[in-house]
């Protein structure tokens, strides 16, 4: 057998990518799996990534082959693939393509390669009362308002379809990018923006799909962008208020349009403009249990000629009924992260569209584009007496009293003096531990309960140097704009969540000019069940090259 020691990677026959983590050619293996794999595990000295149906699927999307993916495996290697992994892939990948939705006069039309792929589909009972009658042997008409729904069964039943039915025009909007803010600086889009934006509108799909870069990378100029390109009505859905005013004032900012042309569709206003922007929390909202959310009918209200999912991978479960109607709409998902921890990564592929356009972070770091991050844990221990409670307490529980350690907030305080002068934003999870911490080191906290004028005035006064520290409950983990700030101490988190702490690291990431550093800190329990949890919270970062350093307190 061939042994290539030089190589990084080991290939196994169930398409799991073993890499070593201190390889020299480590980073060019992170890099080249970016497109088709993903990482389960990062222990210290050897990493564990998958090549899943959705990230296969993903790749074929974004214009990668079957070959390419293989040959690039076989390139990586300290040994000859085993024989079943390019068959597979190759399998996998075919999928996609395998299967197309195109337009048929009036309905849809599902084809397929062969009789037999389409009588497959016919005998899957959860996708009988999507179809229509036989057209050939290899057809099926489909009714139009059955499109999302029917993409949604087939990709959780292995079988993704390739969306050819074109889009509905929305009404049009003359608009355009200015060249100056209004303070008279001139700017322009990034040329990985421009690139963005094209992958968007460009292709065989084109007008639908997902456009994945960091926080601080300006996704929100991509969002922009797409819309003045298009030049149609765009209803534009936003994690929160806060969101939504950052995206309305950026648009004002810069492109063309007025004013009384870009509304707000919220608890307070019910504005209904050629650019609407609302809430996914308004868009869920609920007069009474178990009734219809009050307002999906803003999705019909007007003729949208674009939908775009700001934080994609936030996206709430019932928007996804939503958005199966809203096919014939261009719809464009913007996030820093696909990962989802209720295992729906399959319908934001099916219902919003593919990934179109992503890039390591690590690249756009080198470019200076984003802030270069340092990502340190720190490790506390438990009191005795806390320890003692631990030891006696049941699971769920164990991870309450390790994160809510009293012992933190002195690692708080020695880190803040480590970096003191510096912009810094300490984020939580509990209220309570939040609100103790807040008093003890007399600085201002926000969570969701802090009506949005005072909100509002405590980032200005933090953006503007007046508030050096600012704590943040999860209301700070998107979509927040504070660029000044270079310091994060995290001292809790939602369990193993990681696109929780990709969202957080984004709060460091802007580029800042100079040095250009950030420093993201975790504080966690040591010996404890929330060290065992923060290991799979990293994971996403790991991936993207952010590996965590150790320090650990007596």
């Amino acid at each position: 057998m061939n042994y290539i020691p030089d190589n990084p990677v080991i290939v196994q026959g169930d398409l799991t990518v073993l890499v070593e983590a201190l390889h020299a050619r480590y980073a060019e293996a992170r890099d080249a799996l970016l497109p088709f794999a993903e990482l389960i595990k990062s222990p210290e000295y050897m990493h564990t990534w998958r090549m899943t149906s959705l990230t296969l699927w993903n790749a074929a999307a974004s214009g990668h082959t079957a070959e390419a993916v293989t040959a690039t495996l076989a390139r990586l290697s300290k040994y000859p693939l085993p024989e079943s992994v390019g068959k597979t892939i190759a399998d996998r990948m075919a999928r996609y393509g395998r299967l197309r939705l195109t337009r048929d006069g009036e309905w849809l039309r599902l084809e397929a390669d062969t009789p037999e792929d389409i009588e497959e589909v016919r005998r899957l009972d959860v996708a009988d009362d999507l179809l229509g009658e036989p057209i050939t042997n290899t057809s099926l008409r489909v009714h139009p308002r059955r499109r999302g729904e029917l993409k949604q069964v087939l990709v959780n039943c292995g079988r993704p379809v390739q969306d050819l039915a074109g889009f509905t025009d929305g009404d049009a909007l003359s608009m355009s990018l200015s060249p100056t803010l209004p303070d008279g600086t001139p700017w322009s889009m990034r040329e990985y923006q421009i690139d963005a934006i094209d992958a968007f509108h460009g292709g065989p799909t084109a007008g639908c799909g997902v456009v994945v870069l960091p926080c601080g990378a300006g996704k929100t100029l991509v969002g922009i962008g797409a819309m003045v390109r298009l030049g149609m009505r765009t209803l534009i859905l936003c994690t929160g208020t806060t969101a939504l005013r950052q995206w309305k004032r950026e648009i004002l900012a810069r492109t063309s349009l007025e004013a009384d042309q870009v509304g707000e569709f919220t608890a307070e206003l019910k504005q209904l403009r050629p650019v609407t922007l609302t809430t996914y929390q308004l868009l869920t909202w609920r007069r009474k249990k178990g009734a219809m959310p009050a307002h999906f009918g803003l999705f019909s209200q007007a003729n949208w000629g674009l939908v775009i999912y700001d934080e994609v991978h936030l996206l709430p479960a019932p928007i996804f009924r939503e958005a199966a109607d809203l096919q014939a709409r261009r719809r464009l998902g913007l996030t820093a992260t696909l990962v989802r921890e209720d295992g729906r990564e399959g319908d934001v592929f099916a219902l919003i569209g593919p990934r179109r356009f992503d890039l390591p972070w690590k690249t756009l770091e080198a470019q200076g584009w984003i802030a270069s991050a340092q990502c340190i844990e720190v490790r506390v221990p438990l009191s005795v007496d806390d320890r003692q409670r631990y030891v006696r307490a049941a699971a769920r529980q164990k991870f309450t009293i390790a994160a809510k350690n009293a012992r933190k907030v002195a690692v708080v305080e020695s880190l803040l003096a480590r970096h003191s002068g510096e912009p810094t934003l300490i984020l939580g999870t509990w209220i309570d531990q939040l609100e103790w911490i807040a008093r003890r080191l007399r600085i201002p906290l926000i969570t969701g309960k802090t009506p949005s004028a005072e909100r509002l005035e405590t980032f200005a006064r933090f953006r503007a140097g007046e508030i050096p520290v600012l704590a943040l409950s999860k209301v700070g983990n998107f979509a927040i704009d504070l660029p000044s700030a270079s310091v994060a101490i995290q001292i809790a988190g939602t369990w193993g969540s990681r696109q929780e702490e990709a969202q957080r690291l984004g709060r460091v990431l802007r580029a800042k000019g100079g040095a250009n550093q950030a420093w993201f800190y975790t504080v966690v329990t040591a010996d404890s069940r929330e060290q065992d949890i923060a290991e799979h919270r990293q994971l996403f970062l790991t991936e993207q090259g952010y590996p965590y350093r150790i320090e650990a307190t007596p």
